[in-house]
Parts: C-alpha cells; structure tokens; sequence
C-alpha cells in the first residue's frame, strides 16, 4: 500500500467513524480509568437476538424507485426465504424475491461481536456478488438499529436498517436513507415477513 492510498484509507475509516459515532453512542463499551473494555461493559448478551428469524418465510417486498430524488414511486416484490443458523452469533437469511421490476436473489450475513456486543450485516445479491459495508448496531427495547456509511449518485449517505416485531410471526424490516448527517430520513424499502409452517401431510 503507497502513501496515498494508505492516507486515503486513514481519511474513509476516521470519516466512517466520525459520522456514525452519533448514532452509536451509547452502544459501544467505554471504560474507565484503569479498567479494561471486559470489566467496564455491563451489556446484555444479544448473540441470539435474530434467532427468532430462523425458518423459512414468505415475504412482500416495497421498494422505492430512485430515493432521494423527491420520487414516491414504489415497486412491489412477492418472495420466499429461510433464515440458518451458522453458529450462535452468525446466521446466513436467503431470499427470493420477483415482481414487476424484475427478480431478486440475495442473502444476508449476520454475525455477532461478543466484545462489542454489536452485530454486523451483510448484504450481498447475486447481480452483484460484493457484500455490502456492514450494517453495525444492536437491539434495544425490542427494536433493532443499524447504521452504514455509503455511496449513491457520487454522494456519501447514511443508511439505517430497523427491525420490530422480530418476536412475532411477522417481523417488519425498514431500510432508510440520511444525505443530510442523519437529520432527516427518507424509508426506501420495507419488508413484512409471515412464518411459513410446516403442514401435516393428510393421507387419502
């Protein structure tokens, strides 16, 4: 790695840093004086909190066309998927998803920082094959959020994921834009979940 291309890395990660330490305050282990990050962090154990998404599910997918650009138009997906577990703390959420815009085949990464007790997602699609920057955050009141720095249209933006209802048969998911610093948020895809049990087989 040259000199240039090490400063630019140091000015990504510490501008990353920067921007999203709003919203992860709070959220990471500080210690006092003389102590270590172990003893000074007091946080719940949040290893399985997406264990309740593992199984199989349908989904319906929204997806807003060209957000943050004043466009209201939304496209609608119908989709299947099942969420497994790797191991306590990493999960792997396959989906399958068609509609008018065209097919979706992608899957989420999730995987737990017992240190940090943060979680990172991953998403990937195969039209694109590269996983995403991660989604970093936790659960708290039974809510999950989750912040990401990226870029759409040349422009650096925030990105929001929120989980609710994650302990229910129909789990809500919200992805949300900033290109403000996070002062305003634009939703831009929404997915509601419905278990898929399994069915007896009758006999005839």
């Amino acid at each position: 790695m040259n000199a240039k291309t090490s400063s630019y890395v140091c000015l990504l990660t510490c501008g990353s840093i920067l921007l999203l330490a709003p919203f992860l305050k709070g959220r990471m282990p500080n210690a006092a004086p003389g102590q270590s990050v172990q003893s000074a962090d007091t946080s719940r154990d949040g290893a399985h909190d997406f264990d309740p998404l593992l199984g199989s599910w349908k989904y319906h997918l929204r997806r807003r066309v060209d957000p943050l650009t004043g466009s209201n138009t939304w496209v609608d997906y119908e989709g299947t998927g099942v969420c497994r577990k790797i191991y306590d703390g990493a999960e792997i959420d396959q989906l399958l998803a068609d509609g008018p815009a065209g097919h979706i085949e992608g899957l989420t990464l999730r995987t737990y920082n017992p240190e940090s007790h943060q979680w990172r997602l991953y998403w990937t699609n195969k039209k694109t094959g590269i996983l995403d920057p991660p989604q970093v955050g936790e659960f708290k009141n039974g809510v999950g959020e989750f912040y990401a720095i990226d870029t759409i249209n040349k422009k650096t933006i925030l990105i929001r994921y929120q989980w609710t209802n994650l302990n229910t048969s129909t789990p809500h998911f919200e992805q949300s834009f900033s290109d403000d610093g996070g002062r305003n948020w634009e939703v831009n895809w929404i997915t509601d979940q419905t278990r898929v049990t399994d069915q007896p087989e009758h006999s005839h």
